[in-house]
This record gives C-alpha cells, structure tokens and sequence, in this order.
C-alpha cells in the first residue's frame, strides 16, 4: 500500500541537495506535509534525529497530525511520546517536535545535535532563532546526511530576513552559494561552501488539494490585493501585516519611473535641494541617507550608508566620529552631491547632553551638522503613505535609486505592531523607515 507520493513540485523540492532550501512562497502548495515526510529518510540509522518546529506548539497540531499518519502507517511498531512530543523508531532514530514562542527558547536545544531540522512557516521565526538552530544542524553520529529544510509563507516578523537569505541573492530553483572559509587554530585555511535555495511552489502545484476542494484557489483570489497577491500568487512584495503595501518595485518602469517606487539613477538637476537624514546606531544599523528634492517637493533617495555587518539588524559599532567622516567623503565625492549645499535632519535624541556630549556635538567637531527632527511616529508614518501614492500620472512622490539595496530590502518589510496597531513593529529592522521619516516630516505636504 502506498501511504504518500510527493506531487511534482515536492518532489523537485525533496531532490535538492543544498545545506538549506526553502520551499513555498504561496498557500496550498503541500509544504508541511513534504517537511514532515522528508523526516522520514534517514529513519533507519539507530543514532539519526530530526527536529520539526513551528512557532508554538498549539500550531504543531496538524503537523503531529500528518506524523500520526504517515509514520505509524510506515513503521507500526514506532512509538509516539505525548509528554517528548517525540517519536522513537524501530532502528532507535528519533523524530522531535519543537517551538520557540519566544527567542530565549532557542536556548532548550543547546547542546543537541540534529542532522534533519525543518522549519515550518520559516517567517514567523526571527533570524536570530534561525541561526541558533543551524549551529544544532550537525551529525549525531557516523553516515548520516546533515541539511535543513523550511517552508513559507509571504509575511510575518521573519518575512525581511527570509526574503534576503533565499530569494535576493539569486532566482528560485539557483543555487546560492556561500563561501564560509575559516583559520583553524594552528593558522591553516579550512576552506568550506554551503549551499542554499529557494524552490516555488504555489496551491496549483497542488493538484490533490485542487480536486478535493475545487474553490480553494477562487476564495484565494477573492482575498484582499495584498493577501491575493501574497497567498495565491507568492509575491514576496505584498503579504498581510505589511505596512506599506502601496510599495510596488517593477523593473519594466525604472527607467520612465511610473508605477514604480525604485528607478534607474539619473544625474540630479542643479535647481534640486539635497537633503541629508540620519538615524544612529551602534550595535544595531545606524541609517544615513540622502535625498533629493524637486522644484515640486518630490523627494527621491539617492543614496545611502547603512551601518550593518551584513546580517540584518546588526550593527558595524562604528563611533560617530567615524561615521561624520564617512558622511563627508561621500559628499566630497559623489556627482549628485558634491559641491552641493547639503542640509542634515537627524533623530531628536542624537542632541542629548544627559550623559556627556551628545552624539551630535562630536559629529559637528568633524563638520557634519544636523537639524533635530520631528519624531511624531504616527504623523511621520502616514506622510510616508502620501508620499508613497500615485497621482493620475503614475508618478509617486516618494522614489528610491535601485542602488539604495537596503531601502529596498528593510522598508518594504516592515510590518505592523501586534499591541500598538497603528504604528510599525519596533522589533524589526526599521532604521532606515526611522530615518526616512525625519526627513518627509521635514518636507511634508
């Protein structure tokens, strides 16, 4: 008897042979059910152990479901531990079920090793739970296969990080490939590669689904623009929660900039006003950027230096002293900017003079100066919302050069905040929003 056959999509996805693949991007595509037989493949090794995981464990219910299903029916003399949440196999191999409702619950799987991990629903975790969890994806013993696989959905806390690890770097179904190189302690190069990838998957992948429920995929479509083109279509650009969902980033217009927030770089008209905004950080981004106004009040970012190690949301720890000079060698040599008078508006709390010099005081002895800027965050974020709007042209007028990666990777992002509804969630990686906002605040319409 034949319990399960993966459908075409999940088959492609349960070939791959990258360290970490993700597989969705839209509902329905049948991607718990591939992560929780997936599991199954190394069974047979008395010391191999897996790990599914889902944020809390009220969600685990319909993946400890499938796993009642497919492994009782494959291997009846495995048992199953309601108090482990854990199944143990005839050859020893065991099969765990996990969450991490908080961050510091990560911290539960210290010390353990897992040579399959699967995540499900990979953007409702943070990037830090992530990480945690592959420094446990190791082999638990001689002859087994170590990887991690998660699924996903658009959206969510996590939605910014998983966008920039799988679908940034490369188009789905490429490898990514990840030089991690190292000095063993006696001073030899160890030099290593991993492997990631990002595998589509969309509910008409899903042909069982489809026969079984034929109107699955018209109550899709009946959902909200945002929720449709998220849900049924996979467009990482649009999912629920997301705050600015006027953002659209279309290739086809950069160059004539109508229905697109991010155009081609062009040189900035001389009768145009430059604007500099900030945002400090230190162990988290600091955000400078600078904008460009038109005679009209249109204001387009044209360039920027954002103060992160390269994974998000942690910052370079760079003194303000050095980031005044970096600030100055930009505008000494950038053609948009250079011999321009440049007027900076920063965060309000750069100028506090409680503990000593204030963050700004030690800018200016570099000669970078800055105006105190409005910190209204609900006034600041429907400015944005303006500005983001098209007019009866197609032109927005708020735009952004597609150099302006981190613009374009944060802001679009941002989700809204679970308690205080209105506004941004605080916890994601908003500098760079902070610092936007000094500036429409500063020109606003």
């Amino acid at each position: 008897m034949v319990l399960w056959s993966p459908q075409k999509r999940q088959e492609i996805f349960l070939s791959r042979f990258e360290d970490e693949a993700l597989y969705g991007g839209a509902a329905g595509g049948g991607k718990s059910e591939a992560l929780v037989v997936e599991a199954l493949r190394q069974v047979h090794i008395p010391h191999y152990r897996a790990l599914i995981l889902r944020k809390t464990y009220p969600e685990l219910s319909e993946l400890i479901d499938k796993s009642q299903r497919y492994y009782r029916g494959a291997f009846p003399a495995t048992q199953w531990s309601e108090a482990r949440h854990e199944w143990r196999f005839p050859s020893g191999a065991k099969i765990s079920f996990g969450a991490m409702q908080h961050t510091n619950d990560r911290f539960k799987y210290q010390g353990r090793a897992y040579d399959y991990i699967a995540f499900d629903e990979l953007t409702h975790f943070t990037q830090d739970e992530y990480l945690y969890l592959l420094s446990r994806n190791r082999a638990s013993g001689p002859g087994t296969r170590v990887y991690l696989r998660a699924s996903a959905n658009p959206g969510g806390i996590g939605h910014g990080w998983v966008k920039a690890r799988f679908l940034t770097p490369a188009p789905p179904m490429q490898t990514i490939w990840e030089d991690v190189s190292m000095l063993t302690p006696d001073g030899a190069v160890l030099n290593a590669k991993r492997s990631r990838i990002f595998v589509p998957s969309t509910v008409f992948d899903n042909q069982i689904l489809l026969k079984n429920d034929p109107a699955y995929a018209a109550r899709l479509a009946a959902l909200p623009d945002a929720d449709k083109r998220a849900l049924l279509y996979g467009d990482w650009d649009a999912f629920a929660g997301q705050v600015f969902s006027e953002w659209r980033a279309d290739p086809a217009h950069y160059a004539d900039r109508r229905y697109t927030h991010v155009v081609d770089p062009f040189p900035i008209p001389k009768n145009w006003r430059i604007v500099r905004g900030f945002d400090f950080g230190y162990s988290r981004p600091f955000s400078v950027g600078w904008w460009a106004i038109s005679p009209d009040g249109a204001l387009c970012r044209i360039r920027e230096l954002y103060g992160c190690t390269g994974t998000p949301n942690e910052g370079v720890r760079w003194e303000p002293a050095r980031i005044a000079r970096e600030i100055k060698q930009i505008e000494q040599d950038d053609p948009n900017i250079k011999g321009r008078t440049v007027r900076g508006v920063a965060d309000p709390s750069i100028f506090d003079e409680s503990r000593g010099e204030s963050i700004a005081q030690m800018m200016e002895r570099e000669g970078v100066f800055f105006d105190r800027g409005d910190n209204a965050r609900i006034a600041g974020k429907m400015q944005v919302h303006h500005r983001l709007a098209f007019d009866h042209n197609g032109i927005p007028g708020l735009t952004v050069f597609h150099t302006c990666r981190h613009f374009i990777r944060t802001v679009p992002a941002l989700v809204y905040d679970s308690t205080n509804v209105e506004d941004v969630n605080t916890s994601m990686e908003d500098h760079i929003y902070d610092e936007m906002r000094y500036v429409v605040m500063e020109f606003s319409q």
